[in-house]
């Protein structure tokens, strides 16, 4: 895949020379679809170093985060892993950002009217049944790079009570990534958003690390033959969503 956003390559060379008990990565959704053949390419190179690989396709709002956000998450193991339970206590934005999404600080960028007409025919073209505002009572739709840092159509905007829209704030757009208030960001604007548009939300982060945790606190290993059984690139059972 000629992209030089592409580590795989340089992932599957640490995995070879290290040989981690355990590994974990994820990664859009897009991967197990227009992707999905080059994802079984690395998949295959990954078993063939002797690990079980386990694929699932988890949604950050189900551990806690205020954002629907699906993810491609791959472990890589010599033993039993058990991804984290989800926790079902849904956090909307509103509950997110508090009293944040109906103030307009001094640093707020509002929408200006021709902003408002393109994303209109944008709303309209694409049959958009709900306008694409953050809606307070639910979950944000998925936070990107472009969608944060880019005034595009789709960008993230808060509707005020007077009718005004703004763009999301730092710190609102953190919050929506279940950041905690006190961290620090380093960079400018742009840069900051493009940080918060890449990261895996620190709960999500959060659950799939005691799930490591309580992997490598185990003792349970799969014998050589076992492993290689399991690695075999003719096991489909493990591709499981």
């Amino acid at each position: 895949m000629a992209d030089d956003r592409d580590g795989f390559p340089v992932f599957i060379s640490a995995v070879r020379a290290l040989q981690p008990d355990i590994w974990l990565f994820e990664n859009v959704r897009g991967l197990l679809y227009r992707s999905k053949w080059y994802l079984e390419q690395v998949l295959s190179e990954l078993r063939e170093l002797g690990y079980v690989v386990e694929v699932r396709l988890l949604n950050a709002a189900q551990y806690g985060v205020p954002q629907n956000r699906e993810r491609v998450v791959v472990v890589g193991h010599r033993g039993v892993f058990h991804f984290p339970k989800p926790i079902y206590k849904v956090v909307t934005a509103g509950e997110a950002l508090i009293d944040l999404a109906h103030i307009a600080p001094p640093e707020s960028k509002f929408l200006t009217e021709s902003m408002d007409k393109y994303i209109a025919t944008y709303e309209r073209k694409s049959q958009c049944v709900r306008p694409r505002d953050l809606h307070l009572n639910t979950p944000a739709r998925t936070l990107t790079c472009r969608n944060l840092a880019g005034a595009t159509s789709d960008m993230h905007r808060i509707r005020l009570s007077d009718g005004r829209r703004r763009r999301l704030l730092i710190r609102e757009a953190a919050r929506l990534q279940s950041f905690p208030d006190w961290f620090t960001f380093e960079g400018s604007e742009a840069s900051i958003f493009n940080q918060i548009g890449n990261a895996v939300p620190p709960l999500m982060a959060f659950q799939l690390a005691k799930s490591v945790r309580e992997y490598l606190a185990s003792s349970e290993r799969l014998d050589a033959k076992s492993v290689r059984r399991y690695a075999s690139p003719v096991q489909p059972s493990l591709f499981t969503l």
